[in-house]
């Protein structure tokens, strides 16, 4: 059974440490991007383009990270800091700002905010924090979302800020994403703040596709692939025109697949005192707080990639925080709220009983497509019948090396 030891590694939010076929174009987009002291005058911006799948994504996290590197090494104070967020889901310029506002404060609520006071305290924000930043707004696909209003406001924060301040502390964004999308977006700008030429990227050739799979592979299991697993992936991804993020789709589902092909049903009736929950979100409590503390919105990025990971929907933020109401009456965490400035919250989540003592039940799936296509019903199961409840055994841990951990 190949369970994978590190399924976040099969998210795609995850960023390799290396660039597979894309180091030429990483490389260049450092050196365009010119850090630490750019000889261009702000706003530093460069798109990359390329058609879905062909690493535009890897490649512009791989950049921030470098431009990130580079600036540590320049300077020890402030410290550098990179953020990337996907907009092709976001509903709008009002859901792309809320979100760059969330990144600041993880209490925000944008409803009932317009667009431009949620970018002014987002730009007032950076302002006053005073540290340099890199911006990756990834997955820009077409018309929808609208970015350019984003773009013209780093452009030209001033007007955001309030009297007598002016300019931002170093701000270098990249944008990621189809020529369809970067080009509308260039045109709506109508060359006042020049993206430049694009770093363009042709899709990927078939042996570096399997070997960008066949890495990925041994980083989530810990030891080497299956023997023809990656140049089976591969050579169905190609089948149906695909690229990386198809191939790795293909490889997320295939792991996790046969990992969740070996667990035993476990018995009919829960043991006293266990919490119903899932084993995704003691993963995510744990790896956002080191098993101290940590801030909702980190717990609620790493239950997301933890869920795209094994190919499901991440959790709303209400249903994870009811989540976490029921680990609080368990007496393993405490909920803190405080407060995040300028009216917003700051939700922390404190462990006070170590992770791997706790005992839980995996949260039985109301919807079986919510676990995804490949879980069938167990052989107790016939149509029409309710899904038997999944219970713990006895006294079965979660946490590192137990069910949680996986």
């Amino acid at each position: 059974m190949d369970t994978p030891m590190r399924p976040e590694v099969l998210a795609n939010d995850w960023v390799p440490p290396v660039a597979f076929g894309r180091r030429q174009e990483v490389d260049e987009v450092v050196r365009r991007l010119d850090p630490p002291v750019p000889r261009a005058p702000p706003p530093w911006i460069l798109g990359v383009a390329g058609p879905s799948g062909s690493g535009t994504s890897a490649v512009a996290r791989r950049a921030a990270r470098e431009l990130v590197d580079r600036l540590r090494a320049a300077s020890a104070e402030p410290l550098p800091r990179s953020w990337s967020v996907r907009v092709g889901f976001l509903r709008g310029t009002h859901g792309v700002a809320t979100s760059l506002l969330q990144l600041l404060d993880e209490g925000f609520d944008g409803r009932g905010f317009p667009v431009a006071e949620i970018v002014a305290g987002f730009l007032r924000r950076l302002r006053r924090d005073s540290r340099p930043t890199v911006l990756v707004l990834d997955d820009i696909r077409s018309s929808e979302p609208e970015l350019a209003p984003i773009v013209r406001a780093f452009g030209n924060p001033d007007r955001f800020l309030p009297e007598g301040e002016s300019g931002l502390p170093p701000i270098w964004t990249i944008l990621a994403g189809t020529g369809e999308g970067l080009g509308h977006l260039a045109r709506r700008l109508d060359g006042r703040y020049p993206l430049g030429p694009f770093v363009r990227l042709e899709p990927y050739d078939a042996e570096t596709l399997a070997r960008l799979v066949s890495d990925r592979a041994e980083r989530a299991l810990g030891r080497p692939a299956p023997l023809g697993l990656a140049s089976r992936l591969v050579g169905r991804t190609l089948e149906e025109g695909g690229g990386a993020r198809r191939a790795i789709d293909l490889l997320r589902r295939e792991l996790l697949r046969r990992s969740l092909a070996g667990w035993e049903r476990p018995g009919p009736e829960p043991a006293p005192g266990h919490v119903t929950i899932e084993p995704r979100v003691v993963r995510a409590i744990g790896a956002a707080s080191h098993g101290i503390a940590a801030p909702l919105g980190d717990v609620r990025r790493w239950e997301a990639d933890l869920a795209r990971a094994q190919g499901v929907r991440p959790l709303p933020t209400t249903t994870l925080w009811r989540r976490i109401v029921r680990l609080e009456r368990a007496g393993y965490v405490r909920r803190e709220i405080r407060t995040g400035g300028n009216g917003g919250t700051r939700s922390l989540v404190r462990v006070l009983t170590p992770i791997e003592e706790w005992l839980t039940i995996p949260f039985p799936p109301e919807n079986p497509r919510a676990v995804g296509p490949w879980v069938a019903p167990g052989p107790s199961e016939r149509p029409g019948d309710p899904a038997p409840p999944l219970a713990a055994r006895p006294g079965w841990p979660v946490g590192p090396g137990g069910l949680g951990s996986g």
